[in-house]
């Protein structure tokens, strides 16, 4: 069903209330919850679960088959591969009622998750990082950091444009694509302005 300002497949329920910013489209067998807040622009994919309390900036990128639970927030920008889990409950039990203890998880801004990943929660992936695909994410990420594996190991540094950036002889790098220098200190890595 067209809206006067976003999108929602005729398949898809969102609750009353709910605010959607202009521009966002929702697609088949999604069920977005009333205490969302869904930001402009956005693209939520086939079966998507977003829970009440969740935030998601503008132009995010949402693909099929995630669940966006309670106490997570996707900055502008972001990209949610196929699959993703969440989680909000560092030690959940069925017989145990745990609400009260969510755990707060930010995706910062142009941060990409790769299909299948795993997001522990309570934990930040920083701005610009890239969680490659399957990867278990058990503790925060810095700002453009490249992080693969099970569980989650940094293994690079990648530019806002997504591409790898190499260190190696001192403390700049250049993106392959933009041409964007970037300097390194530490372990923290920022563009040249």
């Amino acid at each position: 069903m067209a809206l006067e300002n976003f999108f929602v497949h005729p398949s898809s329920f969102v609750e009353d209330g709910t605010p959607i910013g202009t521009g966002t489209r929702i697609w088949h067998f999604c069920h977005l919850m009333p205490r969302c807040r869904v930001g402009e622009n956005c693209i939520i994919g086939q079966n998507a679960f977003i829970d009440n309390e969740t935030v998601i900036g503008n132009r995010v990128k949402i693909q099929n088959n995630v669940s966006v639970y309670n106490g997570v927030e996707l900055e502008d920008d972001v990209f949610i591969g196929p699959s993703v889990v969440f989680t909000n409950v560092i030690n959940p039990r069925s017989f145990i009622e745990r609400k009260t203890e969510f755990k707060k998880t930010i995706i910062r801004k142009g941060a990409t998750l790769g299909a299948n990943a795993t997001i522990l929660c309570g934990i930040k992936i920083g701005a610009y990082a890239m969680v490659g695909a399957g990867a278990v994410v058990t503790q925060s990420v810095p700002d453009y950091a490249l992080i693969t594996g099970n569980p989650a190991k940094q293994t690079g540094w990648v530019s806002a444009a997504g591409y790898k950036l190499d260190f190696k002889d001192g403390e700049l790098s250049v993106c392959p694509k933009t041409g964007e220098n970037y300097k390194i200190a530490g372990n923290r890595i920022s563009p040249v302005k």
